[in-house]
Protein backbone atom coordinates (compact mmCIF):
# COMPACT_ATOMS: atom_id res chain seq x y z
CA UNK A 1 0.00 0.00 0.00
CA UNK A 2 2.56 2.12 1.24
CA UNK A 3 4.62 1.78 -2.29
CA UNK A 4 1.74 2.72 -4.30
CA UNK A 5 1.00 5.91 -2.64
CA UNK A 6 4.91 6.47 -2.89
CA UNK A 7 4.70 6.05 -6.80
CA UNK A 8 1.45 8.00 -6.80
CA UNK A 9 3.37 10.63 -5.00
CA UNK A 10 6.82 10.84 -7.46
CA UNK A 11 4.18 10.87 -10.86
CA UNK A 12 2.52 13.89 -9.40
CA UNK A 13 6.10 15.32 -8.34
CA UNK A 14 6.89 14.71 -11.88
CA UNK A 15 3.84 16.28 -12.94
CA UNK A 16 4.64 19.56 -11.14
CA UNK A 17 8.31 19.53 -12.04
CA UNK A 18 7.08 19.28 -15.63
CA UNK A 19 4.49 21.85 -15.50
CA UNK A 20 7.30 24.11 -13.86
CA UNK A 21 9.34 24.03 -16.39
CA UNK A 22 6.64 24.54 -19.19
CA UNK A 23 6.15 28.15 -17.25
CA UNK A 24 9.46 28.84 -17.06
CA UNK A 25 10.38 27.94 -20.66
CA UNK A 26 7.48 30.29 -21.67
CA UNK A 27 9.08 33.04 -19.48
CA UNK A 28 12.20 33.06 -20.75
CA UNK A 29 12.69 35.18 -24.23
CA UNK A 30 15.88 35.42 -26.51
CA UNK A 31 15.48 38.09 -29.47
CA UNK A 32 18.22 38.84 -31.94
CA UNK A 33 20.25 42.08 -32.15
CA UNK A 34 18.11 42.86 -34.96
CA UNK A 35 14.56 42.19 -33.12
CA UNK A 36 12.26 43.71 -31.08
CA UNK A 37 9.57 42.28 -28.81
CA UNK A 38 6.50 44.15 -28.11
CA UNK A 39 4.79 42.98 -24.80
CA UNK A 40 1.39 43.26 -24.27
CA UNK A 41 0.05 42.10 -20.42
CA UNK A 42 -3.78 41.20 -20.20
CA UNK A 43 -4.08 42.93 -23.77
CA UNK A 44 -2.40 46.38 -23.22
CA UNK A 45 0.73 47.48 -24.41
CA UNK A 46 3.71 47.10 -22.57
CA UNK A 47 7.10 48.73 -24.66
CA UNK A 48 9.53 46.83 -26.44
CA UNK A 49 12.24 44.55 -25.42
CA UNK A 50 15.13 43.57 -26.23
CA UNK A 51 17.99 42.54 -27.93
CA UNK A 52 19.47 39.45 -25.98
CA UNK A 53 17.46 37.97 -22.85
CA UNK A 54 14.50 38.97 -20.79
CA UNK A 55 11.36 37.44 -19.12
CA UNK A 56 8.08 37.87 -19.63
CA UNK A 57 4.95 36.58 -17.00
CA UNK A 58 3.65 33.37 -18.61
CA UNK A 59 -0.47 33.61 -19.25
CA UNK A 60 -0.72 37.35 -18.44
CA UNK A 61 1.90 38.76 -20.50
CA UNK A 62 2.75 38.07 -24.76
CA UNK A 63 5.56 38.77 -27.07
CA UNK A 64 5.35 39.96 -30.66
CA UNK A 65 8.68 39.79 -32.36
CA UNK A 66 9.19 42.47 -35.14
CA UNK A 67 12.13 42.49 -37.02
CA UNK A 68 13.80 45.60 -37.64
CA UNK A 69 16.41 44.96 -40.70
CA UNK A 70 15.53 46.56 -44.26
CA UNK A 71 12.85 44.88 -46.33
CA UNK A 72 12.60 44.81 -50.00
CA UNK A 73 9.83 44.93 -51.17
CA UNK A 74 8.55 44.25 -55.16
CA UNK A 75 5.80 46.75 -56.26
CA UNK A 76 4.21 44.87 -59.40
CA UNK A 77 3.75 46.17 -62.76
CA UNK A 78 1.18 48.85 -62.92
CA UNK A 79 -0.82 49.77 -66.08
CA UNK A 80 -1.49 53.69 -65.71
CA UNK A 81 -1.74 57.06 -68.11
CA UNK A 82 1.20 59.40 -68.44
CA UNK A 83 0.34 63.08 -68.05
CA UNK A 84 0.25 63.11 -72.24
CA UNK A 85 -1.72 60.07 -72.99
CA UNK A 86 0.78 57.88 -73.29
CA UNK A 87 -0.24 53.91 -72.05
CA UNK A 88 2.44 52.38 -70.16
CA UNK A 89 3.50 49.55 -67.26
CA UNK A 90 5.74 50.12 -64.56
CA UNK A 91 7.22 48.16 -61.74
CA UNK A 92 8.92 49.61 -59.26
CA UNK A 93 11.12 48.69 -56.01
CA UNK A 94 10.86 50.15 -52.15
CA UNK A 95 13.31 49.58 -49.22
CA UNK A 96 12.12 50.30 -45.90
CA UNK A 97 12.44 49.16 -42.56
CA UNK A 98 10.01 49.34 -39.07
CA UNK A 99 12.07 52.21 -36.94
CA UNK A 100 9.22 52.14 -33.96
CA UNK A 101 8.26 48.47 -33.27
CA UNK A 102 5.05 49.32 -31.05
CA UNK A 103 3.78 51.35 -33.84
CA UNK A 104 4.31 48.25 -36.28
CA UNK A 105 1.98 46.29 -34.32
CA UNK A 106 -0.53 48.14 -32.72
CA UNK A 107 -1.44 50.76 -35.57
CA UNK A 108 -2.00 48.73 -38.51
CA UNK A 109 -2.62 44.86 -38.54
CA UNK A 110 -0.21 44.05 -41.41
CA UNK A 111 2.38 46.89 -42.01
CA UNK A 112 4.48 44.57 -45.20
CA UNK A 113 1.04 44.34 -46.93
CA UNK A 114 -0.02 48.03 -45.86
CA UNK A 115 3.30 49.28 -47.07
CA UNK A 116 2.93 46.92 -50.58
CA UNK A 117 -0.79 48.76 -51.23
CA UNK A 118 0.48 51.92 -50.54
CA UNK A 119 3.31 51.65 -53.17
CA UNK A 120 0.99 50.50 -55.71
CA UNK A 121 -1.41 53.36 -55.51
CA UNK A 122 1.39 56.03 -55.01
CA UNK A 123 3.22 54.79 -58.10
CA UNK A 124 -0.25 55.27 -60.32
CA UNK A 125 -1.00 58.47 -59.20
CA UNK A 126 3.03 59.98 -59.90
CA UNK A 127 3.23 58.57 -63.07
CA UNK A 128 -0.24 59.60 -64.02
CA UNK A 129 1.23 63.22 -63.11
CA UNK A 130 4.37 62.79 -65.00
CA UNK A 131 5.12 63.23 -68.59
CA UNK A 132 6.25 60.67 -70.37
CA UNK A 133 9.74 62.91 -71.23
CA UNK A 134 9.76 62.71 -67.21
CA UNK A 135 9.37 59.57 -67.16
CA UNK A 136 12.10 58.35 -69.29
CA UNK A 137 15.11 60.95 -68.48
CA UNK A 138 14.31 62.68 -65.06
CA UNK A 139 13.32 58.97 -63.24
CA UNK A 140 15.54 60.22 -60.44
CA UNK A 141 13.36 62.86 -59.50
CA UNK A 142 10.34 60.86 -59.42
CA UNK A 143 11.51 58.18 -57.76
CA UNK A 144 13.08 60.89 -54.84
CA UNK A 145 8.72 62.13 -55.32
CA UNK A 146 7.40 58.70 -54.79
CA UNK A 147 10.02 58.00 -51.71
CA UNK A 148 8.83 60.91 -49.77
CA UNK A 149 5.00 59.99 -50.70
CA UNK A 150 4.88 56.70 -48.90
CA UNK A 151 7.65 57.32 -46.31
CA UNK A 152 4.85 59.92 -45.23
CA UNK A 153 2.24 57.73 -45.65
CA UNK A 154 3.88 55.14 -43.76
CA UNK A 155 5.16 57.06 -40.97
CA UNK A 156 2.07 56.86 -38.43
CA UNK A 157 3.17 52.91 -38.62
CA UNK A 158 6.52 53.46 -37.23
CA UNK A 159 7.71 52.80 -40.94
CA UNK A 160 10.87 54.40 -42.74
CA UNK A 161 10.89 54.11 -46.52
CA UNK A 162 14.56 54.78 -47.76
CA UNK A 163 14.76 53.99 -51.29
CA UNK A 164 11.95 54.11 -54.27
CA UNK A 165 13.27 52.97 -57.61
CA UNK A 166 11.66 52.67 -60.63
CA UNK A 167 12.89 49.34 -62.32
CA UNK A 168 11.47 48.88 -66.12
CA UNK A 169 8.74 51.37 -68.20
CA UNK A 170 7.56 49.06 -70.82
CA UNK A 171 6.00 51.34 -74.05
CA UNK A 172 3.53 50.10 -76.31
CA UNK A 173 5.20 48.72 -79.29
CA UNK A 174 3.58 51.16 -81.29
CA UNK A 175 5.02 54.44 -79.17
CA UNK A 176 8.42 52.73 -79.18
CA UNK A 177 8.79 53.18 -83.31
CA UNK A 178 7.26 56.12 -83.24
CA UNK A 179 9.87 57.06 -80.49
CA UNK A 180 12.58 55.14 -82.98
CA UNK A 181 11.77 57.35 -86.06
CA UNK A 182 12.00 60.47 -83.70
CA UNK A 183 15.60 60.08 -82.49
CA UNK A 184 16.72 58.47 -86.18
CA UNK A 185 15.60 61.92 -87.30
CA UNK A 186 17.33 63.97 -84.82
CA UNK A 187 20.22 62.50 -85.40
CA UNK A 188 19.83 62.74 -89.19
CA UNK A 189 19.56 66.64 -88.34
CA UNK A 190 22.60 66.97 -86.52
CA UNK A 191 23.91 64.85 -89.08
CA UNK A 192 23.42 67.57 -91.82
CA UNK A 193 23.70 70.68 -89.27
CA UNK A 194 27.27 69.39 -89.09
CA UNK A 195 27.76 68.62 -92.21
CA UNK A 196 27.02 72.18 -93.32
CA UNK A 197 29.05 73.98 -90.83
CA UNK A 198 31.70 71.90 -92.32
CA UNK A 199 31.06 73.58 -95.38
CA UNK A 200 30.89 76.88 -94.16
CA UNK A 201 34.04 76.05 -92.33
CA UNK A 202 36.04 74.97 -95.78
CA UNK A 203 34.47 77.86 -97.78
CA UNK A 204 35.81 80.77 -95.37
CA UNK A 205 39.22 78.49 -95.70
CA UNK A 206 39.06 79.09 -99.40
CA UNK A 207 37.70 82.29 -99.38
CA UNK A 208 41.07 83.23 -97.23
CA UNK A 209 43.02 80.97 -98.98
CA UNK A 210 42.16 82.82 -102.27
CA UNK A 211 42.62 86.33 -101.21
CA UNK A 212 46.52 85.28 -100.51
CA UNK A 213 46.81 83.83 -103.88
CA UNK A 214 45.10 87.06 -105.18
CA UNK A 215 47.66 89.21 -103.74
CA UNK A 216 50.47 86.85 -104.24
CA UNK A 217 50.27 85.12 -108.00
CA UNK A 218 53.17 82.82 -107.27
CA UNK A 219 51.96 81.14 -104.72
CA UNK A 220 49.62 79.82 -107.17
CA UNK A 221 52.44 77.99 -108.50
CA UNK A 222 54.37 76.64 -105.89
CA UNK A 223 50.52 75.23 -104.90
CA UNK A 224 50.22 73.69 -108.37
CA UNK A 225 54.16 72.49 -108.24
CA UNK A 226 53.30 70.96 -104.28
CA UNK A 227 50.30 69.31 -105.90
CA UNK A 228 52.17 67.69 -109.26
CA UNK A 229 54.61 66.76 -106.44
CA UNK A 230 52.34 65.15 -104.06
CA UNK A 231 50.63 62.65 -106.62
CA UNK A 232 53.58 62.20 -108.82
CA UNK A 233 54.22 59.07 -106.18
CA UNK A 234 51.77 56.76 -107.60
CA UNK A 235 52.98 55.85 -111.14
CA UNK A 236 49.34 54.90 -112.03
CA UNK A 237 47.99 58.32 -112.26
CA UNK A 238 47.91 60.56 -114.84
CA UNK A 239 48.55 64.32 -114.39
CA UNK A 240 46.84 66.47 -116.50
CA UNK A 241 48.89 69.96 -115.80
CA UNK A 242 47.26 73.14 -116.04
CA UNK A 243 48.95 76.58 -116.70
CA UNK A 244 47.79 79.53 -115.04
CA UNK A 245 47.44 82.57 -116.57
CA UNK A 246 50.22 84.66 -115.49
CA UNK A 247 52.43 81.33 -116.98
CA UNK A 248 50.77 82.07 -120.18
CA UNK A 249 51.04 85.75 -120.33
CA UNK A 250 55.09 84.94 -119.57
CA UNK A 251 55.08 82.84 -122.64
CA UNK A 252 53.46 85.48 -125.04
CA UNK A 253 56.26 87.76 -123.44
CA UNK A 254 58.63 85.27 -124.34
CA UNK A 255 57.28 84.50 -128.04
CA UNK A 256 57.23 88.67 -128.29
CA UNK A 257 60.75 89.04 -127.19
CA UNK A 258 62.12 86.18 -129.65
CA UNK A 259 60.30 87.63 -132.06
CA UNK A 260 61.65 91.01 -132.13
CA UNK A 261 64.82 89.52 -131.81
CA UNK A 262 64.52 87.48 -135.04
CA UNK A 263 63.27 90.68 -137.12
CA UNK A 264 66.29 92.72 -135.80
CA UNK A 265 68.64 90.13 -136.51
CA UNK A 266 67.46 89.65 -140.02
CA UNK A 267 67.41 93.27 -140.42
CA UNK A 268 71.14 93.41 -139.59
CA UNK A 269 71.95 90.54 -141.85
CA UNK A 270 70.60 92.43 -144.70
CA UNK A 271 72.69 95.71 -143.72
CA UNK A 272 74.98 93.89 -143.64
CA UNK A 273 74.70 91.96 -147.11
CA UNK A 274 74.35 95.54 -148.39
CA UNK A 275 77.46 96.80 -147.32
CA UNK A 276 79.35 93.86 -148.59
CA UNK A 277 77.92 94.51 -151.71
CA UNK A 278 78.63 98.09 -152.58
CA UNK A 279 82.38 97.37 -150.95
CA UNK A 280 82.37 95.27 -154.16
CA UNK A 281 81.50 97.48 -156.19
CA UNK A 282 83.43 100.32 -155.37
CA UNK A 283 86.43 98.28 -155.81
CA UNK A 284 85.39 97.07 -159.18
Amino acid sequence: MSMALVSAGNVVLAIVLLFVLIILASAIKIVKEYERAVIFRLGRIVGARGPGLFFIIPIFEKAVIVDLRTRVLDVPVQETITKDNVPVRVNAVVYFRVIEPVKAVTQVSNYIMATSQIAQTTLRSVIGQAHLDELLSEREKLNLQLQKIIDEATDPWGIKVSTVEIKDVELPSGMQRAMARQAEAERERRARILLAEAERQAAEKLREAAEIISEHPMALQLRTLQTISDVAGDKSNVIVLTLPMEMLKLFRSLADTAEVAKVKLEKEVREEAEKEAEAKAEQE
